[in-house]
């Protein structure tokens, strides 16, 4: 199992990017190959992330790789002193590659302190002027960001205090609070967390904010997985911190001391497996670590879905279906181990094996469905454009094979009515769990187009236009800069959607224009790795996914330039 191929040893990226497609005539050969990775890599391809890699560190120094994690987050630090994504985007990897990076001076087996004290004011100068005043720009939609936030500022803080006045003057002092997540929240979390009230299952994956009291709350057991393993909230940093909550004297592996079960969620031989799930993760790396592993139905559904709706020629193994057909039951399917079922991995699942000739009544997806629209989990705080039309496709998808009963019928209806408002001003829509509108925009238009009936024409063009007036003078599009990434999406929204649209000669004219121009960008972007877009507790890039979206795009814009045969 090759846990997270994104990275070399050197945690580093590796050569080998998911931006670089094949020849265009080679196309169907990389769609089979990249179908075939998805068995050979069965926990799925997921870039390392600074923030998840910073709480290992902190949390986990006994791990093995340790030292390929510190390296990795000095390599990563950006030219401002920042880790991740420009803006409040790159606050949570900041502040977590600050935290461990301080954490590491105070150990005995620090190699370079120095090195280490000035990576860190870097960062900590970076965050002061974010948290200025005047400075008023929001903290983003990112899973526990009003947690993770203040709990790693509060650490931060404390390891300031600890530092010899020298250092603490280089250093500088604690930043601020940020608007949005003061703290109070997290105390109160903790506070429930210590009271023995159940945990919910999403907090879980961000078990590592709840502090050592909440991670060690009864209640929170890990995940079994094959081969002796389990996993805490698919989350390396959450498994860390459950081990690290172990009562005194249980030394790395967490166990209780033999005279009892400590604090009584812990029999002994319980930390066990999840010693073994964080060093297999990190075992192919050589260190560095993403937010969630494995991902296994998330990465095949997607991936499958984005190469059968361009159209390629894929024939996926039956293990493929049957894995995605096995998981599907009333309650929905969970992205990865420890993780609550969500109506967005469960509708993909269900669209990709509709398209591959299995059409599944989707009642794992009814426990979602809320008065106007879908939750894409119970619980959710916020709504979700994209899960929404991912949940029309599957649904969309079944009626149209199965025929369905009135309630499908009117669940599309509904969905469809329900995108459509979400539209913004400039005829794109925005998403919480991908940074890029192009994303989102894509999933929505197509699914309208598809589904949407000729009520949605007006909406589905609308989207059109804003994808050809955002095109860069480059051919390329993208939220900070091009990507392929985001040039594939933007190509299958106008692809995708042109008949539902239809075009009179001038504009197919302009289209075709853009579309040229768009693929020769997006097989110039074959040498650039494209950057994490996708949300998480860190952003992240699902390799075999956005490979499939690439792969696609290429597809269907030689079909559209005649640049393949039909």
């Amino acid at each position: 199992m090759s846990a997270v191929s994104a990275v070399s040893a050197a945690g580093r990226p590796a050569p080998e990017t998911p931006g670089r497609p094949h020849a265009p005539g080679d196309l169907p050969a990389a769609a089979r190959e990249l179908v075939a990775g998805l068995l050979a890599e069965p926990w799925g391809q997921v870039s390392p992330s600074p923030y998840e890699t910073g709480r290992v560190v902190s949390l986990a120094p006994w791990l093995s790789g340790h030292a390929g994690r510190i390296d990795f987050l000095i390599a990563t630090q950006r030219g401002d002193g920042g880790w991740g994504p420009p803006g409040h985007h790159g606050l949570v990897p900041t502040l977590s590659a600050v935290e461990a990076l301080l954490a590491e001076r105070r150990r005995e087996s620090s190699a370079d302190r120095d090195l280490l004290a000035k990576a860190a004011a870097r960062g900590l100068a970076l965050v002061r002027s974010q948290a200025a005043p005047g400075r008023k720009e929001p903290l983003p939609d990112m899973p526990a960001i009003e947690l993770i936030v203040p709990c790693l500022l509060s650490l931060i803080g404390g390891h300031l205090d600890a530092e010899d006045p020298d250092t603490a003057g280089r250093l500088g002092p604690a930043p601020g609070p940020f608007p949005g997540a003061d703290g109070a929240k997290l105390a109160a979390v903790r506070r429930w967390m210590a009271s023995g009230a159940a945990v919910p299952q999403k907090l879980v994956h961000a078990l590592e904010a709840a502090g050592p009291e909440g991670a060690a709350a009864q209640g929170i057991a890990p995940t079994p997985m094959t081969a002796g393993m389990a996993a805490v909230g698919a989350s390396p940093a959450a498994s860390a911190a459950w081990l690290a909550a172990a009562p005194p004297g249980a030394g790395p592996e967490g166990d209780a001391p033999a005279g009892g079960p400590g604090n009584g969620a812990r029999p002994p031989g319980a930390a066990a497996p999840v010693r073994r799930y964080l060093e297999e993760v990190v075992s192919v790396s050589g260190g560095p670590v993403p937010c969630a592993l494995p991902i296994t139905v998330f990465e095949r559904g997607w991936t499958l879905s984005w190469l059968l709706r361009a159209g390629l020629p894929v024939e996926a193994p039956p293990e493929l279906a049957a894995s995605l057909r096995e998981r599907l039951g009333p309650d929905g399917i969970a992205t990865g181990p420890g993780l609550p079922a969500d109506a967005d991995t469960t509708s993909v699942a269900l669209h990709a094996l509709a398209l591959l000739g299995e059409p599944c009544e989707p009642e794992g997806l009814w426990p979602f469905e809320l008065d106007t629209h879908f939750c894409t989990w119970r619980g959710e705080e916020g709504m979700s454009p994209t899960t929404n039309a991912h949940v029309l496709d599957a649904f969309g998808e079944y009626v149209r094979r199965r025929g369905g009963e009135p309630r499908h019928a009117a669940v599309v209806a509904k969905l469809v009515s329900w995108l459509r408002d979400r539209q913004d001003g400039e005829g794109r829509w925005t998403d919480r769990w991908h940074v890029s509108p192009y994303y989102a925009t894509a999933c929505c238009a197509i699914a309208l187009a598809e589904f949407g009936g000729p009520e949605s024409r007006e909406a589905v063009g609308r989207a059109a236009e804003w994808v050809l007036a955002t095109q860069r003078p480059d051919g390329s599009w993208g939220r900070w800069e091009g990507t392929a990434e985001e040039t594939a999406y933007a190509l299958q929204t106008l692809l995708l959607t042109g008949a539902a649209r239809g075009r009179e000669p001038a504009a197919a004219r302009r289209e075709r224009d853009a579309v040229r121009r768009g693929r020769e960008a997006l097989l110039a972007a074959r040498d650039h790795r494209p950057p994490p877009l996708w949300v998480d507790k860190d952003l992240y890039l699902p390799v075999a996914i956005v490979r499939a979206a690439v792969l696609g795009a290429l597809h269907l814009s030689g079909r559209e330039s005649g640049a393949m045969p039909e």
